[in-house]
């Protein structure tokens, strides 16, 4: 950064200082955690000198804030795989289970927010379609901020509910599922080439929640592409061609995770992905009655309070999944 001709390249030099900004970032944290350790370590000599049981509740305290810390470094530690410091775009599709399923979009969607706006990030709607008669058919946001796409990675899947319906007049209890769809925001450096003849651009009217109309023009665009039946929306933009644009980077993004995860079972010889949005295929599920409980099946993790969860406390998971993925990955090497 100290070269003379570092502000030439304005797109290379923004790069190399966010990168920059987040390797201090670390050390900082890394730093803090070492002077923790240290002061905590010191107060722990002083009690056992001076036989200070007073002391013992400080040291529970400031002990108790020295794992959390700690917990957090090893979390960044995790996310070290190439687009894991994007910016995420995150999709819902309701699934089997009508009504109750785009109600249970809706209940997700809320939880994603919520979960961004603890951690200070920025939430944009790329795209909208209200449900028949409540919550949401299919939702597509974007979300900003330091490592989004590393920790939202994990909630790609099917997550499943469990809970009393209140569109069932009987009070029966109600299973529903919703796919969930996780993408880094690449704006750059992917060596994937569309090809005019393989994708279908279709145009239509944007529309906001509740079926209120943002655009009274077709600004709205859908670009399928016909080889991977792979379909993006975007209608976040004001005039068709920054939509048009939008999904065309998305496109962009979404074939080359699929590429990669092709490269991927063709080296591993594992099970590609089950696309079907219904029973047996859910990462995760989220049980109101008889019982409380949310349960994540790849790692096993569990949490009791599902109010918490659905207020945007995902953390739990999004950690567990992070070391489980890395043991995985470590196996496979």
């Amino acid at each position: 950064m100290e070269e003379t001709d570092f502000w030439e390249d304005t797109d290379l030099a923004q790069k190399m200082t966010k990168e920059l900004s987040q390797l201090k970032s670390t050390i900082l944290l890394f730093n803090e955690i070492k002077q923790k350790y240290d002061d905590l370590q010191v107060l722990i000599e002083m009690a056992y000198e001076e036989e200070d049981e007073s002391l013992l509740k400080e040291i529970e305290s400031e002990l108790n804030d020295f794992i959390l810390e700690l917990e957090k470094l090893e979390v960044k530690t995790l996310l070290s795989e190439e687009y894991d410091r994007y910016n995420a775009i995150l999709t819902l599709h309701a699934g089997a289970g009508g009504t109750e399923s785009c109600d249970w979009a809706n209940m997700l969607f809320r939880m994603y927010q919520r979960w961004a706006e603890k951690k200070g990030f920025d939430t944009e709607v790329i795209d909208f379609l209200d449900g028949d008669e409540a919550g949401i058919k299919s939702i597509t946001l974007q979300i900003n901020g330091e490592n989004a796409y590393g920790n939202l990675k994990s909630e790609k899947g099917v997550h499943r509910l469990v809970r009393i319906s209140p569109f069932n007049a009987a009070g029966k209890r109600q299973t529903s599922f919703v796919s969930c769809e996780v993408m880094p925001d690449i704006d750059d450096g992917i060596d994937i080439e569309i090809v005019d003849e393989e994708i279908r651009i279709d145009t239509y009217r944007a529309s906001g929640a509740g079926g209120q109309h943002v655009n009274k023009t077709s600004s709205a665009v859908r670009i399928t592409h016909i080889p991977t039946n792979t379909v993006v929306q975007c209608q976040q933009g004001r005039s068709q061609l920054q939509n048009k644009d939008k999904a065309m980077q998305m496109l962009k993004a979404r074939l080359y995770l699929i590429k990669q995860q092709e490269n991927l079972e063709k080296t591993s010889g594992i099970r590609g992905e089950v696309k079907e949005i219904g029973w047996g295929n859910q990462i995760r599920s989220y049980i109101m009655q008889p019982y409380t409980l949310v349960k994540d099946h790849r790692t096993n993790e569990e949490v009791g309070n599902i109010n918490g969860v659905l207020d945007g406390n995902i953390d739990p998971f999004i950690n567990s999944y992070l070391v489980w993925n890395a043991l995985n990955h470590q196996e496979e090497k």
